[in-house]
């Protein structure tokens, strides 16, 4: 595995930005890089840059805000801690005036309550230093196209009985009556939505909404799912998330 820092090196003492041609066999994505550890913030850049991202980088919280506020970016890479205001709060800022950019946090912080705080913060992923340069871009190549979700095909709504989901709006009701989700609520009824009439197991959510290893210890699925239940139960008679014992969970009308 790659270091995530490359040797030390006097360049770079001022933000960068590195533009470069849209390769023949993909498009450009504008990314955001707030990282207040110019070698990593440069070794990212680099790595990024070969694979055809424009990077811009903020070595700050407040800069990163800022920058993340104005400009076009289809992707932002977010260290947890930074200096000025940190990356979680960053990431709940943004959410709160319904920028919903893509954010993959760079962090040392691996343990799970540490990711999890993230996620549910409206972190996309998680990716903990030291990490292989091959990964960031797996990652990073994964969370563009998830954003992209309907672009080609159109499809932009998920509906379940009376329950809609508008990928693009970013909204959810029910009925018609709207339902405020958190970040990580909206994740979680996505991909039950996806998997409609489907059973997924724990451990299934676990890989694809946290991004977690499967943790015979944590109950954040037991947590959300409880919370997401009385959200969209509210007012309805039908019930939609239905546990399966000893199996998991399906989302089916009745």
């Amino acid at each position: 595995m790659l270091p995530c820092k490359p040797p030390r090196s006097n360049r770079f003492k001022r933000p960068m930005r590195t533009d470069t041609k849209i390769p023949a066999n993909g498009s450009m994505t504008n990314t955001l890089i707030i990282e207040d550890d110019p070698e990593t913030a440069l070794y990212v850049t680099q790595g990024l840059a070969r694979s055809g991202h424009s990077v811009r980088w903020a070595s700050t919280g407040g800069d990163g805000l800022v920058q993340a506020m104005e400009g076009n970016y289809g992707l932002i890479i977010a260290d947890r801690m930074l200096p000025g205001i940190d990356g979680l709060s960053i990431v709940k800022r943004l959410r709160k005036i319904n920028i919903q950019t893509p954010v993959l946090f760079l962090t040392n912080m691996g343990e799970t309550d540490a990711r999890v705080e993230g996620l549910e913060a409206g972190g996309d992923d998680y990716l903990t230093k030291p990490f292989a340069m091959n990964e960031l871009l797996a990652r990073t190549n994964a969370l563009v196209r998830r954003a992209m979700v309907g672009g080609a095909s159109g499809k932009t709504m998920l509906r379940i009985d009376s329950l809609e989901m508008d990928l693009l709006a970013r909204t959810v009701t029910r009925a018609g009556l709207p339902i405020d989700l958190q970040a990580q609520e909206f994740k979680l009824l996505e991909y039950l939505l996806q998997n409609a009439g489907r059973v997924v197991t724990r451990a299934m959510l676990l890989d694809n909404v946290w991004g977690l290893e499967f943790d015979p210890g944590t109950t954040v699925v037991e947590s959300q799912i409880s919370r997401l239940r009385s959200k969209i139960n509210k007012g309805s008679a039908i019930e939609l998330i239905h546990t399966v014992r000893g199996s998991g969970y399906i989302l089916r009308a009745g």
